[in-house]
């Protein structure tokens, strides 16, 4: 999938039921979890102000405090890397991998490893490479992207999952998979061989701590703690932007994040790791390793985008978004989808590749509403919609639809005859006039719209010609 074909792809996207079921439990349930579990908040405001003020003030001295952050893992014994892009970052954690004399890798949910495309440059290199978070073990074997950032497969149903597994697991067994408690039966036993054969466990991480050298990671399952526990090699792999400057910093966030992600207080596991294991330790790693990934979001400091560094990756803006719970997250051809990704894309990819996301908003502004740290994502998109126009970057009819109205506005004699014309046209067209329903014959101009809204039929009257005969009625009378 690719961003560039964001118009056809939301187009299938609108015609999946599974998708649509889904999307649709979506709508219903996420606001009220995250309005009700924020309403128990003591003053929300006030907390999401700091913590929005917080973030600026880390990004604004985001070298200091990667130096600090640097200096307290090496304290602890461990190793941290520096990657200016996907490639460096995959090439430095391959060598890892091949120095650790790994064949089996096991990985935690991160999208900075879906962002960099880390699978696939380990596999290239002979390693048999394990997603553990459910879901994104489910879509690693249909060879899928996440749709969701928490919810990687959001776009399947009980009957695409067990018919995936029946295809992968090959298992003996006396009748196909139909409860959802059989199929995470079976996923933890393929994935429990995986955790106890693993050379090398990857996780990301939703935080960094300076002042203590953590790398703090956040899930609702167990899996990420099995990653980073049970192999010999631990390598975190995460952008430069997440690196906060005290524990105490780290709880404000925390607080709105599981609030704003799922509903909820906390999520399930809040992992704090400080390095490889030490003498004494019952478990852990032998080695430690954190690969700090740039890869685009330097260029973003000390620009109009540069508050897109503060995202905590809650998904609070998919979840509310009216064009995400339309068409789901693999309609938008990027890693990072609804309003996030439709502002985040381009800055990594460069407009051109990611021209038709900034457009697919309605501008409601509830994306930068529900976000814990006040991301104005509204004037983001209307930045990255400026500069692909004056880049001259076209995503449809637009500049034509746009060049003629000019002209008619121009000349109101003939933007009057042409509006009268249209009226009683869309009146002949719509069937019964007068009722609502979907106008037909309108062909590839009114495709888009009509074929999923309905319109009032006109009268067939414009506004000026009723205004006109009125006004004559009056002088009569």
């Amino acid at each position: 999938m690719d961003s560039r074909d964001f118009p056809a792809q939301a187009a299938a996207a609108l015609e999946q039921p599974t998708l649509q079921r889904s999307l649709a439990a979506m709508r219903t349930a996420m606001p009220g979890l995250r309005a009700t579990a924020l309403a128990g908040l003591p003053d929300y405001p006030a907390l999401r102000a700091r913590a929005r003020d917080m973030r600026d003030a880390s990004i604004g001295s985001l070298g200091e405090l990667l130096r600090a952050y640097e200096a307290r893992v090496i304290a602890a014994g461990g190793t941290v890397h520096w990657a200016r892009n996907a490639e460096e970052a995959c090439r430095i954690v391959g060598e890892l991998c091949d120095a650790a004399g790994a064949r089996r890798v096991i990985k935690s949910k991160s999208m900075v490893t879906e962002e960099i495309g880390l699978n696939d440059s380990l596999q290239r290199r002979g390693l048999q490479v394990t997603e553990t978070d459910l879901g994104e073990y489910i879509i690693q074997l249909r060879g899928e992207r996440p749709s969701h950032i928490l919810a990687p497969a959001l776009h399947l149903g009980l009957a695409d999952v067990a018919a995936t597994f029946e295809q992968h697991h090959r298992r003996p067994r006396a009748e196909p998979l139909r409860e959802a408690e059989d199929m995470l039966a079976e996923a933890r036993a393929e994935l429990r061989a995986a955790f106890l054969g693993a050379d090398v466990g990857i996780t990301g991480a939703n935080f960094l701590v300076a002042e203590t050298g953590a790398a703090v990671i956040v899930t609702n399952e167990g899996n990420a703690d099995l990653s980073m526990t049970l192999p010999a090699t631990h390598i975190v792999v995460t952008g430069i932007e997440k690196v906060v400057p005290t524990l105490e910093d780290l709880g404000v966030l925390l607080r709105l994040l599981a609030r704003s992600a799922i509903g909820e207080p906390l999520s399930a596991y809040t992992t704090l790791v400080h390095g490889p294991r030490r003498p004494g330790d019952a478990a852990g790693p032998r080695a430690f390793h954190v690969v700090l990934v740039d890869n685009g979001r330097s260029s973003l400091l000390g620009t109009t985008q540069q508050p897109l560094l503060r995202c905590i990756r809650c998904s609070a803006c998919l979840n509310h978004c009216p064009v995400y719970t339309s068409v789901g997250g693999h309609a938008y051809g990027s890693v990072y989808s609804g309003p996030i990704g439709a502002a985040l894309t381009p800055a990594l990819t460069g407009i051109a590749a990611a021209a038709h996301l900034p457009n697919a908003s309605t501008l409601c502004g509830r994306c930068e509403d529900v976000c814990p740290v006040a991301i104005p994502i509204p004037d983001i998109l209307r930045h990255w919609r400026s500069q692909a126009l004056a880049a001259r970057i076209g995503t449809g009819p637009e500049r034509p639809g746009l060049r003629a109205w000019r002209y008619l506005a121009a000349h109101p004699w003939l933007y009057g005859r042409v509006l009268a014309l249209a009226a009683r046209v869309l009146r002949l067209l719509s069937v019964p006039a007068g009722a609502r329903r979907r106008l037909r014959g309108l062909g590839s101009l009114g495709r888009g719209w009509f074929a999923w809204r309905d319109l009032p039929a006109p009268d067939g009257e414009t506004f000026q010609e009723r205004w006109r005969r009125r006004r004559l009625r009056q002088r009569g009378a």
